[in-house]
């Protein structure tokens, strides 16, 4: 019997542990994420109220909410993870503000309208590989939200995937090119076991759903939220990878600048390795 992509991607983020709170932080192109998200956040959250934040891993986004004086409810699907959580809370003296749970994007555990702002980060609705499923967690996402509550939602671009596979194409060991992958991979946007398996691979990387733009506004709005903004996290960023340390803090601010002036240019959101949607429930 086949294992379901639920229970695949909460034992990947088990054993990945506290690298996922390390993430956000672990180089440059990983802090861009962190650092666009949460201007949106500072734009768009209301002054004070209960967040809810779904998929939200090991904590970083729920800190960052507290130490600001939200209390947030703090949702994922890995028990390790939640537990990480717990203890990032506790280490900020932002346990009174922060309640962590486990739960699934497809039945969260929050009342109707419990959420003053509702976030999804990270790719959380990537990992639901049945369309379905994804519809019914928007739905989710709009259900545990007041009405007109800010929703924020982030999920992981295909066309950013693709180019990287292509630069690395011929690069790697055969065992770890994946471009005999990309035709089906364009054709699905389905990073799974069943893509693998069928070029007598294994997974290198926790199973996703990688959006176009269009898709992900286009299931936003089925699942009953209005899109407002869509952005680039990393943008052109998303393919330079390799030599951080290089990069002077001139290098930084420059990067920083030239993707604050493109981000919302909707190119620039469908080739970006993470996109952004502001939206409203």
């Amino acid at each position: 019997m086949s294992r379901d992509p639920t229970e695949t991607v909460a034992a990947f983020y088990d054993e990945y542990g506290e690298r996922e709170w390390e993430r956000l932080d672990r180089d440059f192109h990983h802090r861009l994420e962190f650092e666009v998200t949460t201007e949106y956040l500072d734009a768009h959250l209301p002054d004070a109220g209960h967040v809810v934040d779904v998929g939200g891993g090991g904590g970083r986004y729920a800190v960052w909410l507290a130490e600001r004086g939200h209390d947030v409810t703090l949702v994922d699907v890995s028990e390790q993870q939640v537990d990480i959580a717990r203890g990032k809370a506790r280490e900020h003296d932002v346990a009174d503000r922060v309640a962590v749970t486990t739960g699934d994007v497809r039945s969260l555990p929050v009342r109707d309208g419990a959420s003053d702002a509702t976030l999804c980060l990270g790719g959380a609705l990537s990992h639901v590989l049945d369309g379905t499923d994804r519809e019914l967690a928007v739905r989710e996402l709009r259900r545990v939200s007041r009405a007109d509550a800010p929703v924020f939602v982030s999920v992981m671009g295909l066309l950013a995937s693709v180019t990287r596979l292509l630069r690395h194409a011929g690069k790697l060991p055969a065992e770890e090119d994946e471009t005999e992958l990309l035709p089906d991979l364009v054709r699905s946007g389905d990073y799974d076991t069943e893509l693998v398996e069928r070029y007598g691979r294994e997974l290198t990387v926790q199973p996703m759903h990688l959006f176009r733009a269009d898709e992900f506004e286009s299931l936003l709005a089925a699942g009953g939220l209005d899109v407002e903004t869509l952005a680039a996290l990393e943008g052109p960023f998303s393919q330079r990878r390799d030599a951080q340390d290089a990069l002077t803090d001139a290098h930084r601010a420059t990067i920083r600048e030239t993707l604050a002036a493109l981000r919302e240019d909707r190119a620039v959101v469908d080739h970006s390795a993470h996109m952004l949607a502001v939206c409203r429930a």
